[in-house]
């Protein structure tokens, strides 16, 4: 089992400033580093955050952490959250956690990406793991099923103990089937042009920064110029 991500959470916090307006994740990683935001609260940060999901929402709620909504906060100064895999070029693929589209667009509302991951997710190539989540509403599931068989990349939705997974957006989630993604940026624009797929777990050319946690301690990536 990997190990908790607390040392990684707070060797991110160095990107933190006193005033700073913090989107944050969705995740494990992603709720260390809330946890560990929350005790800096407590001690006298000023912060405030715009969350991902309902369930981070929840969580810097009870640890005194003041949020906005994306409309109140404009462009944020940094989002910290997780991913489920990392290219050499700090490429993304994340959604396990089916908070995507939402985690998107606060990445996109912000000055600076910041991931945190253990060592574990970074692999050679995007796509390593196998899957690509892909949000669809509801009534285009299977037109989304065909198109992407058509393009290679076959879709499972997503269920659980209660049947299909539903996101906060009240999407479902197809899980493509992936194994070397050459071109990122061109099966992300693949996907969307799909009607009814509101987001894909690619994030290109997004993160600034990665934290990885290792067994010995922590390093950070950080994207070439």
């Amino acid at each position: 089992m990997a190990e908790a991500p607390t040392a990684s959470a707070e060797r991110a916090l160095e990107f933190v400033k006193d005033g700073d307006t913090l989107g944050l994740g969705t995740g494990r990683a992603a709720e260390a580093f809330v946890r560990a935001l929350g005790e800096r609260v407590a001690g006298g940060l000023a912060v405030r955050g715009v969350p991902t999901s309902e369930s981070t929402a929840t969580l810097a709620q009870s640890l005194g952490i003041p949020l906005l909504t994306l409309e109140q906060a404009g462009t944020l100064d940094c989002t910290f959250d997780g991913a489920d895999e990392v290219s050499p070029q700090l490429d993304l693929i994340k959604g396990y956690g089916a908070a995507l589209v939402r985690e998107k667009i606060v990445a996109a509302s912000s000055l600076r990406l910041v991931i945190l991951v253990g060592e574990e997710k970074l692999v050679d190539v995007l796509g390593a793991r196998g899957r690509l989540p892909v949000e669809v509403i509801p009534f285009g599931v299977a037109l989304a099923k065909r198109r992407l068989e058509a393009l290679g990349c076959p879709g499972e939705l997503r269920t659980g103990d209660a049947g299909p997974v539903v996101t906060d957006n009240g999407n479902h989630i197809l899980d493509a089937r992936v194994s070397k993604i050459e071109d990122p940026q061109a099966l992300d624009a693949a996907l969307l042009g799909i009607p009814g797929v509101v987001g894909t777990g690619i994030f290109a050319g997004m993160a600034e920064a990665v934290v990885v946690q290792t067994a010995t301690g922590v390093r950070v990536l950080e994207r070439q110029a």
